[in-house]
Order: C-alpha cells, then sequence, then structure tokens
C-alpha cells in the first residue's frame, strides 16, 4: 500500500524534510541542513543602566532647560537693565514734522498728556489711593513689583469668560510698559516687564512707583493723569475727589474707552461696584459706608481743544502725514507716546515758493478767491509742495473735486496717439453743428482746418469735440488714458467711479473737462507724463524714527535700508514714446498763455477754464504743467461757486491767476539747479496730414458725418426724423456760447458759416437736453 508522507500537522514548529516518491513508497530526502551563516563582527555592548539611573539623568536635562538656561538669561537681562532715577522719567512725547530737509519744522503733534499736571502724591486723597489699588493691585505693597499668581488667575478668569476678572499685571509693571516697553504682545516683552519690574520696586519706593503711575496712566477722553481725570470728569482739583468719585476714576483704568459713563454706563457701574466691594475685603473702607455711596454725576465729554492745530498752510500738510501714518500701521499710541521725529517729502524752498506765490497772488483780489498749489516729483512721487489754503484747519482745496475745463485735453493727445492717430491729423475748427445748433469756440477763435498740436496749443473746443469723435469709443478712451496717468478710479467726494456718467460711459464731454477731478490728482497725472509714462504712487512721510532712535518707517533710496509699509512699486503705465510726444506738444503752451515760460528752462503746461452756467461768467481756472523734475498744478476759483474775477473785475483765465502763481512756484522751486530737455527732440516740420474725406455715414449717431437727409414727397408723409444723441435733459432751457475757453489771444477771422442742411417738415415738439454743461440743444 502506499504511505502517506503529509504527517505535517498545523501548528507544528518544526520543519520537515522534503519528500520524492519511488516504488516502495515514500522516500525522505537527505536533510543537508541550514546553511551556515558567517560570523557577526562583535558589537558593542551597552552598559545596562538602572531605572535610577535615567531618573537622575531626566532630571538633570530638566533642571538644565527649566532653571538654568532661564535663571542665566533673567540675570542677564537683570544685570543689563537699567532704571532711572524716580522723578526723572521723561512723560513729554511730543511728535514733530519736518521738511525733507530734517531741520524746517512744518507742524508739531502735541498728544493728549500735554495737558497733564503732574501732581505729588501726597495731593491725592488716601481714598483715591486705595480705590486704584483695589482696582489695579490689591497687593501692591507688599509683592516684588510683579505678581505671578496674578498671571495665573488673570489667565484663568479670562479662560473661563469671567467679566469681572483683574488683570494680571501689577501697577510696577503697568508703569513699565507704558514709560518704557509699549504694548506689544510678545514673550520677550512681558519677560522684560517682569524684570524690570523687580529691579525697580528694589530701586524705587512703593510711593515712589505709585506717583508715577497716577501721573501716566490714562483715564480716557484725552486724560493723562489724575489730575487731568478728574477735570475731565468731574470738573474740580483731585484734592477734592470723593471715594465715588475716587472709584469711578479707578474703574476706569482697565478699559477708558469701553466704560465711558457717557456711552457705556451699565458697564462702567458694573466695574465700579466692584472697585468698591474690593476696598471692603481690603479693610479700606467700612461696610457700613459702602452702602451709602451712589454713583456720582460726570461731565460730558468736552469738546476738542484745538491748541494742537497748525493753523497755517502747513495744517493741510500734517492732516496729509496722519492720515499716511495710520495707512502705514502707526497707531494712535505710538504717535502720541514715541517722540517720533517724521520727515516729509516736502521740499522746503518749493514750499515756501507755493505759499509766497499763493498768498501774493491773491493778495488784494476778491476774497472770495481761493487756491490751491500742488508739486510732486515725476521720478518718485514724492509730494514737494503742498497749499490747500491759507487756513490749516479749514478746506483743503487740494482734495476739492472740481471741474479741469481744458487741461483735460491732455488726455485726449494721450488717447489719440495710443490708437494711431498723429499730431498731425487736421481737424476742423469751425463750430460743430449738433442736431442744428452751432457749438463754437469763445469768441469765435478759430484756426480753419488745422493739426491736432495746434489746436491744443490754442485751446480749441470744436476741433478737440472732433477728435474725440473720430476716435474708437473715444470718450472712454479718454478716460482710460487719465486713469493710466494717475486719475484715481475713487475720488472722495465723487458719487460712483470717476469719469462715468455713474458707472455708465462718460460723455463727449470729457474732452471738455466736465468731469470732476482734484487739483492733487492733475498734478499727479501730469507727473507720470514728465516721468515718461511711468507713474509712481504720491506720498508725504519719508522717514518716521522714534525718540529712542528706533526706525517705523523708512522709504530711503536703498531698498536694504527700508523699513515699515512701503509704497506699491512704479509702473510703466504709458508708452514712452506717446508721454515724450504729448510732452512735445505742450512745451510752447506756457509762452503762448500771455508769456508765462519758466525762467532759463523747457516746460510743458496746459491751461484750463470753466464757465458758471449761462452767466458768461468764470468759475475755475487752471494752469498744470512740468520739468521733468518737478509737476505743478494750480487751481484757482472760490468756495461756493461764485464768479471768479479780479480786483478790477476782468474775468479770470487759466493764463492769468493761475498760470502767475505756477510760474513764481516754479521758478522758486527750481532755482540754482540745472536745466532739463522735456519730451523728444523736435522732429523736422511735417505737413498737415488733413483728415481722410468722410463719405456719408450710415451710422445714425455719427453726428459730425450723418447720413444724406431723404427728400420727402409732397405727396407723403414726412420721412423719419433726423438722428439725435439721447442725453440728460438739463434743468432750463437755454443755448449760451460754449462754456469752455481757448485761452483769448490774438484774434483770427471767424470761419465761414456752414450752408444751412436742407429744410424738412417740422418733427414733433423737441425737448431741449444739456449736451455739455451750460449748452443745450433740441432732441426730437
Amino acid at each position: 500500500m502506499i504511505v502517506s508522507s503529509f504527517r505535517s500537522r498545523r501548528g507544528r514548529n518544526t520543519p520537515q524534510p522534503p519528500q520524492y516518491p519511488s516504488i516502495a513508497g515514500w522516500k525522505e530526502l537527505d536533510d543537508p541542513g541550514p546553511r551556515p551563516r558567517p560570523p557577526r563582527p562583535p558589537t558593542y555592548i551597552r552598559p545596562h543602566r538602572t531605572r535610577g539611573q535615567r531618573i537622575r539623568q531626566l532630571v538633570l536635562w530638566l533642571f538644565t532647560i527649566l532653571i538654568a538656561i532661564p535663571t542665566l538669561l533673567i540675570a542677564l537681562v537683570y544685570w543689563s537693565a537699567e532704571i532711572p532715577a524716580a522723578g526723572t522719567v521723561p512723560i513729554n512725547q511730543t511728535a514733530t514734522i519736518t521738511a525733507a530737509d530734517g531741520s524746517t519744522v512744518l507742524a508739531k503733534v502735541v498728544p493728549p498728556e500735554g495737558n497733564r499736571t503732574p501732581v505729588p502724591l501726597s495731593d491725592v486723597p488716601e481714598h483715591v489711593r486705595e480705590a486704584v489699588l483695589s482696582a489695579e493691585d490689591r497687593n501692591f505693597y507688599s509683592n516684588p513689583g510683579f505678581s505671578a499668581s496674578g498671571l495665573l488667575r488673570a489667565v484663568r478668569d479670562n479662560v473661563l469668560g469671567r467679566a469681572n476678572a483683574g488683570g494680571g499685571s501689577t501697577i510696577t509693571q503697568q508703569y513699565v510698559k507704558n514709560a518704557f516697553l509699549g504694548s506689544e504682545r510678545t514673550v520677550s516683552r512681558k519677560m522684560h516687564e517682569l524684570i524690570i519690574s523687580s529691579k525697580m520696586a528694589k530701586e524705587w519706593s512703593k510711593d515712589d512707583i505709585l506717583g508715577a503711575y497716577l501721573n501716566t496712566i490714562y483715564f480716557g477722553r484725552g486724560a493723562y493723569g489724575i489730575a487731568a481725570a478728574a477735570q475731565a470728569y468731574f470738573g474740580k482739583p483731585v484734592a477734592e475727589l470723593t471715594v465715588a468719585e475716587g472709584a469711578v476714576l479707578a474703574a476706569l483704568i482697565r478699559s477708558p474707552s469701553a466704560l465711558d459713563p457717557q456711552t457705556r454706563l451699565p458697564q462702567l457701574l458694573q466695574r465700579w461696584n466692584w472697585v468698591l466691594n474690593g476696598m471692603v475685603e481690603m479693610d479700606t473702607l467700612a461696610p457700613g459706608e459702602r452702602g451709602a455711596i451712589v454713583f456720582p454725576p460726570t461731565l460730558p465729554p468736552p469738546a476738542p481743544e484745538d491748541v494742537n492745530t497748525t493753523r497755517g498752510p502747513e495744517g493741510h500738510i500734517k492732516t496729509q502725514v496722519l492720515r499716511e501714518l495710520a495707512d502705514a500701521g502707526i497707531s494712535d499710541e505710538e504717535l502720541n507716546t514715541g517722540a517720533l521725529q517724521i520727515t516729509t517729502t516736502i521740499d522746503a524752498k518749493a514750499q515756501q515758493a507755493a505759499t509766497a506765490a499763493a498768498t501774493g497772488a491773491l493778495g488784494g483780489q476778491p476774497p472770495e478767491l481761493r487756491t490751491a498749489v500742488t508739486s510732486i516729483d515725476p521720478r518718485s512721487g514724492a509730494v514737494r509742495a503742498y497749499y490747500g489754503g491759507a487756513d490749516g484747519i479749514g478746506y483743503d482745496f487740494a482734495q476739492a473735486p472740481v471741474q479741469t475745463g481744458s487741461a483735460f485735453k491732455t488726455f485726449a493727445v494721450l488717447a489719440a496717439l495710443q490708437q494711431g492717430i498723429p499730431l498731425s491729423r487736421a481737424f476742423d475748427s469751425a463750430p460743430v453743428d449738433v442736431n442744428g445748433v452751432l457749438v463754437r469756440n469763445v469768441e469765435n477763435e478759430s484756426c480753419g482746418v488745422c493739426s491736432v498740436s495746434e489746436a491744443f496749443k490754442r485751446s480749441l473746443n470744436t476741433s478737440f469735440y472732433r477728435l474725440t469723435l473720430a476716435m474708437h469709443n473715444g470718450p472712454q478712451a479718454i478716460a482710460d488714458a487719465a486713469h493710466q496717468a494717475g486719475i484715481p478710479q475713487d475720488i472722495p467726494g465723487v458719487p460712483g467711479q470717476s469719469l462715468t456718467e455713474m458707472g455708465a460711459p462718460p460723455m463727449p464731454s470729457i474732452v471738455l473737462g466736465t468731469y470732476l477731478v482734484r487739483p492733487f490728482d492733475m498734478a499727479s497725472a501730469y507727473a507720470t507724463i514728465a516721468g515718461a509714462g511711468r507713474y509712481h504712487q504720491p506720498y508725504f512721510v519719508q522717514r518716521v524714527v522714534r525718540g529712542d532712535g528706533r526706525v517705523l518707517l523708512d522709504r530711503g533710496g536703498d531698498p536694504g535700508q527700508r523699513t515699515g509699509a512701503q509704497l506699491p512699486p512704479s509702473e510703466q503705465r504709458i508708452p514712452q514714446t506717446i508721454a515724450a510726444q504729448t510732452a512735445t506738444a505742450m512745451l510752447p503752451i506756457a509762452s503762448y498763455s500771455n508769456g508765462h515760460s519758466l525762467s532759463g528752462r523747457p516746460s510743458a503746461a496746459k491751461t484750463g477754464t470753466t464757465q458758471l452756467g449761462d452767466t458768461g461768467q468764470n468759475k475755475d481756472a487752471w494752469m498744470v504743467g512740468f520739468t521733468p523734475s518737478l509737476s505743478t498744478a494750480v487751481w484757482v476759483g472760490t468756495e461756493s461757486n461764485l464768479p471768479i474775477v479780479t480786483a478790477g473785475g476782468g474775468r479770470i483765465y487759466g493764463s492769468g491767476l493761475p498760470s502767475d502763481i505756477w510760474k513764481q512756484t516754479m521758478d522758486g522751486a527750481l532755482a540754482d539747479t540745472p536745466a532739463e530737455q522735456i519730451g523728444a527732440p523736435a522732429p523736422n516740420p511735417s505737413p498737415v496730414v488733413p483728415a481722410a474725406p468722410q463719405q456719408p455715414s450710415r451710422n445714425p449717431y455719427d453726428i459730425l458725418n450723418p447720413p444724406p437727409p431723404q427728400q420727402p414727397e409732397p405727396q407723403q408723409q414726412p420721412t423719419q426724423q433726423q438722428p439725435f444723441i439721447v442725453i440728460p435733459p438739463a434743468a432750463e432751457p437755454y443755448v449760451p456760447e460754449p462754456e469752455y475757453e481757448s485761452e483769448p489771444q490774438a484774434p483770427a477771422p471767424p470761419p465761414a458759416e456752414a450752408p444751412a442742411p436742407p429744410v424738412a417738415p417740422p418733427p414733433p415738439a423737441p425737448r431741449v437736453v444739456e449736451i455739455l454743461p451750460g449748452v443745450t440743444i433740441p432732441v426730437p
């Protein structure tokens, strides 16, 4: 029989030798055994450590990390900390704003503690001191300057969300933080606070610390110190404060703004009761007296004082500097307590020239006249001069949105060049026929059919109106060119997006400066052209340094030295060749405008004037121009939209007072500096390129080249009405002369009137609409 060889059973660990079949049955092969492995090299055998040895090593490491190293660091900081003598800590932290030279003072920012009256501790009633200790540090006279238990208790109460949780810092720690370290939330700052507080507690007496604390702590309402707080909330000297009043002031220390009695009385009452109950627990107030105390009446918040106000023209610079500091992340606390030295971009010579030009030009003129002057460096965006008005706390006219008039034609030139329309392209300057209404230039000024550059110099409105319609989507192209140059999309005081009809595309009248723009923006946009098409965001603040020497902000030229919030990088928004051609076309305008070319240097400029409705009077006059190193915009107008006239009764144009101010500012700012060339070299004179012959258009909205009218048959109904433009209606119908002037110069013969169009049957009764401010047309 055959003997089965399947003898292995599951679970056996002994391997069986291999088998093979034979006639006699299964026979096992000889098992040679596993192949011998080479001997292993001798290895190091770690000696066995006992449990006690392991514990001792762990304790040693923990001692080194948690005790030895921190103790060494604390000892080093403690040894290096220098504590000033009691009573010598400075408290006057006035910030100073200077010109770019660092020495010409433009304004000062006096901190709220400027109204502080330091008082000795002996003048503070005992019950007021005890109320402060109850609110902030009940173990003040026994602790070593810091409180580890108080810190742990504050952490616990904050985690549990207890409303009456006390602070985790002692009075000594709070004083050290406010006087020496600042309020940043870092472990390093907290460790310094604990160490300095401990050392101060050994070098100063407790009364010295408490007196310094009461004279520096902030109580809200601009009151720094217990004496100022007593006047701000109760109108009395600190020596006359009652227990209830002292408890109110003590309760305010924790969070003055959030516990003001005028706006947060319930929260203040809760904290006030907690302070009084603490005084009972400290045995400084009898329980019977506690029950008789009621909350005292407080004064309303005082009106802001203007003793810190800069009333001259520099006050507007101060306002812009403070706004820019806030945008850069420098807090009011840093400003009020850091003794900041703020260096601006203002050039002292340019600022003096702008102020003298503005005040001198308006001297002896009607008192309602106002002016604004802004000068910007095209190479960096730095504001070199800024005049928003003579009253530094009044309205800043450099930030006033007003119509620009013909000064906006510069952006039409940019748009035309970007669309390939050369400045030699000719356009007719004859009056524009808009649905039977003739729009003329002021005083019938005309050049016949002349180039864009000639019309630009003469500021011919009709030629530029035709140029706008000749461009592809001309009004929007002009708006886009202005935005590229630097006119902001959003202008404070202008509803919706700038240069639009409340978000809708602009009207063709944009070429005549009908939309609102600030003088500050015009200086910036022209600076982009002066800077070969590169836009730099304008700015006022160059460097900010604390009184202790720490630099908070530095926008210097070396990128490695820059600190704090930086400006966006410059952008090449306009091609250099187009910017150069535009600047070249502007070269003759300053001289053409009643001889306002600069002394000894070329300049590019453009004037502008807008009319006051249909009164025949002007309301805004401009002069904007530049050299490669300075762009200046000047506006003259009134605060109440009144006619602008000289003392002799003559109308003010851009070529008058504004050009006088512009020339004096530029000459004064650029005195003793080398002359610089502007734009591209003057090209060889080229013939005027006439506009292409226009064929009758099939576009019903082409008002300059309309389709030929269909002559009606006598026996038929009238043909379809003439094409028209849908424009928002005017308030009342009138058809005055165009309101935007070409600066009055040498008179030119008026052009021949265009032949009257064929007479068509009378259309339906028209309504009158306004196509330009002050210019209306009938619409069928």
